[in-house]
């Protein structure tokens, strides 16, 4: 080993140039310099940079010269900085070991440190500190970087066989007991995270992996950049793994999918909190197309939170009537009265917030913050479990609530920060649309397949994977529509439970025969004259079936008899009351038409929902 050894308690020094002037970027004849307009002439410059920066050298950038000090040189300017859009960034390849050098002496990394020598040889290599604790002997290899696209930046930004080398070299020391670092230094502010670059050099991403596993310790810090100075700032996070890469791929073509084929929806038009928050509430465990309607009368009807909390029950649940999950809307209602209570009737814009709203867990949260207020948080439903379990051959359970919010984390730190509602959208979209959940999907139209591993696999359909769901409790009953000439008999549930509050056709347990139904109706005082045996109906809730038996009783007459010869729950009114006052639930959809009853919407095809129903 060799080099000049620095006394940490050398004092520091800022790097700084000197004679900085601005000039705009004409052209790069080759690496090592420039054509830059600067004071009414193009100058040729010094790049002192190698690396390809085609990223940051486009045509009219603004950049920074430092003028040299020596007057026999054949270029006068040295290129240092440029900006890239707001971003200022510094281009020169020897300023982060200066600057970690600079840094090392204030002691900030390591407490204890007692020395620091530069360029190092290890064996077969030059690393560019090696410092010394009162316990420890350190390797350090710096890598500056200047690759940044939305808040990522990555590294190497072309192959380098040498960089590969130093890892592998690193790798080596550690296992002889020395304490080994490769620090990045972002030289520029504010980014998300330091990413390898697998696409443009796997071998050394794999090799940072292998180096990480090995107990090589991987830092990342960005930069304070002005024209004339660069200092280290603070840790930036570190993602490694090809399954990080892999997301990261994700959102660039995700969006042009998008923006091309996003599908024309009432919410996505005017997409206040309120409008979003409604459409996300109806749209759990319901078809689009089921919606559409719902939404556009419940935004009429309710066009806003005042109206929404206010709302009578009865109001709100016939609105709701025909979707289904009628907790939801009690949920929302309750949501309501709470932003009304507590803030000040207006919908809270950050994720955090809304999280304490009655009924909206992460997935709502985020849909709201992202797609009306622009948080970049992610929103992750079913749909995006699948396409990610997918695109990640991921083996894990999607319906495990560990694994979802491992999946959001995951999701967060690839958001685009410009475009996070349109992501979020997007997200759900090719889920709904392409990587559907039952069927084939239409792997031929998704603008991901290229980074699918279940596609490349051929396994689409093996993802997602979800634990064995125990056996729905089955329940046998019979319903009855019983009427007279003018009215007909309905009765309303119990406030708690399955359908809760709603009205329902009377009914008797088991699957029973017109004999039964007639001798049923007797002990309430009741005299049938016709009974009719209806088709026989099914109805699937998340955890139990009703498997139905349907008869239409003609009786006598609906008149309040004897005390404790009928149900005292039962209500008699005229059929056409059900449409605007009693809702009635999806359930019992079979035969309500036996009473010229339209639930939800109406009876032209646009309203209603799948079979599937959880209350």
């Amino acid at each position: 080993m060799h080099g000049g050894t620095v006394d940490c308690e050398e004092q520091r020094t800022e790097m700084q140039y000197k004679h900085i002037i601005p000039g705009r970027f004409v052209e790069r004849p080759n690496r090592f310099i420039a054509k830059v307009e600067t004071g009414g002439s193009v100058e040729t410059v010094h790049v002192k940079n190698t690396g390809r920066c085609k990223e940051l050298l486009t045509k009219g950038a603004r950049v920074y010269l430092e003028k040299s000090d020596n007057p026999g040189r054949s270029t006068a300017y040295d290129l240092v900085a440029v900006e890239k859009g707001t971003r200022m960034i510094n281009m020169d390849s020897q300023a982060p070991n200066k600057v970690v050098g600079e840094w090392l002496l204030t002691k900030e990394l390591f407490p204890g440190l007692v020395s620091v020598r530069p360029e190092t040889v290890y064996g077969n290599s030059r690393f560019d500190f090696y410092v010394e604790t009162a316990s420890e002997k350190i390797f350090i290899e710096v890598k500056g970087v200047t690759l940044e696209e939305e808040g990522v930046v990555r590294f190497p930004d072309a192959p380098s066989d040498r960089a590969v080398k130093h890892v592998e070299e690193l790798i080596q020391a550690r296992r002889r007991g020395y304490r080994v670092f490769v620090l990045f230094v972002i030289q520029m502010e504010d980014v998300r995270y330091f990413s390898p670059n697998y696409d443009t050099h796997r071998e050394f991403a794999e090799a940072l992996c292998k180096a990480a596993e090995a107990g090589v310790e991987i830092l990342a810090y960005d930069c304070r950049v002005t024209p004339d100075s660069m200092w280290i700032n603070r840790p930036v996070p570190v993602k490694l793994g090809e399954d990080f890469e892999r997301l990261n791929r994700i959102p660039k073509p995700l969006l042009r999918w998008y923006d091309e084929n996003r599908r024309n929806l009432p919410w996505r038009d005017e997409p206040t909190a309120y409008r979003v928050w409604v459409s996300e509430i109806m749209l759990q465990q319901t078809r689009v197309e089921a919606v559409k309607p719902y939404f556009e009368r419940f935004i009429k009807e309710l066009p806003d939170i005042k109206a929404l909390a206010e709302a009578e029950e009865e109001t709100l649940l016939k609105l709701w009537e025909g979707l289904g999950y009628y907790n939801r809307v009690r949920n929302l209602q309750k949501a309501a009265v709470q932003i009304q209570e507590e803030y000040g009737g207006r919908m809270p814009s950050k994720y955090e917030e809304l999280l304490k709203l009655k009924g909206i867990g992460s997935y709502t949260a985020g849909a709201i913050a992202s797609i009306a207020y622009g948080e970049a948080v992610p929103a992750v439903d079913g749909n995006v479990l699948r396409v990610l379990s997918r695109i990640r051959r991921d083996g894990r359970l999607a319906d495990d609530a560990k694994v979802k919010a491992a999946v959001e984390k995951d999701v967060r730190e690839i958001i685009p920060a410009d475009r996070s509602g349109d992501f979020n959208q997007a997200m759900m979209e090719i889920g709904a649309c392409v990587c559907i959940p039952n069927g084939e999907p239409l792997c031929g139209s998704c603008p991901l397949r290229e980074i699918c591993l279940a596609h490349q696999a051929g396994e689409e359909q093996l993802f997602p994977q979800k634990a064995v769901k125990k056996p729905r409790t089955v329940e046998e009953r019979t319903v009855l529509i019983i009427r007279d000439e003018n009215r007909a008999a309905i009765r309303k549930r119990t406030e708690k439970g399955l359908l809760a509050g709603m009205y329902e056709f009377p009914s008797m347990p088991g699957l029973c025969t017109a004999e039964e139904v007639t001798a049923y109706l007797a002990r309430k005082g009741l005299k049938s004259l016709r009974v009719q045996a209806l088709e026989d109906a099914k109805h699937i809730f998340s955890h139990r079936e009703w498997h139905m038996k349907g008869y239409m009783v003609r009786v006598d007459e609906l008149e309040p008899r004897e005390a404790g010869r009928e149900p005292e729950d039962w209500i008699y009114i005229e059929p056409r009351e059900t449409e605007g006052k009693y809702p009635i639930p999806s359930a019992f959809g079979a035969y309500t038409k036996y009473l010229s009853i339209k639930l939800g919407i109406s009876g032209d095809g646009k309203g209603g929902k799948k079979p599937a129903n959880t209350l």
